[in-house]
């Protein structure tokens, strides 16, 4: 555990996940193009999710935190290829830093029903 939080957290018929960087749990290693970056945390996100017995479909909101908004088009072009309408409602904001030195990490809400 990388910290004292919990990666899915349920609360009646939402699913919470916590920020998921794009790392690949195999290997430990982090893509450097912000295309391949948001691929892998939109994996681990899907992969949280599926931890709760949900899918993708169930994603109702996510966040998306990146270190440098002129990403943006890039980000939003794998995000758009990855989750079907309707789409999640989304935030996106730019932070001056992310852990391990991340350029991108998206949290979620799923919903049960």
């Amino acid at each position: 555990m990388a910290g004292p939080y919990s990666v899915v957290r349920e609360a009646g018929d939402l699913v919470f996940v916590s920020g998921q960087l794009p790392i690949d749990p195999e290997t430990g290693v982090m893509p450097q193009d912000i295309a391949d970056q948001t691929r892998a945390a939109l994996r681990n996100l899907e992969a949280a999710v599926a931890s709760a017995g949900l899918t993708k479909a169930n994603i109702v909101k996510t966040t998306v935190f990146m270190t440098n908004f002129t990403d943006f088009a890039a980000m939003n072009a794998v995000y758009a290829e990855f989750f079907g309408e309707p789409y999640p409602a989304r935030s996106a904001m730019e932070v001056t830093a992310l852990a391990a030195g991340a350029a991108i990490e998206i949290e979620a809400v799923a919903s049960r029903v």
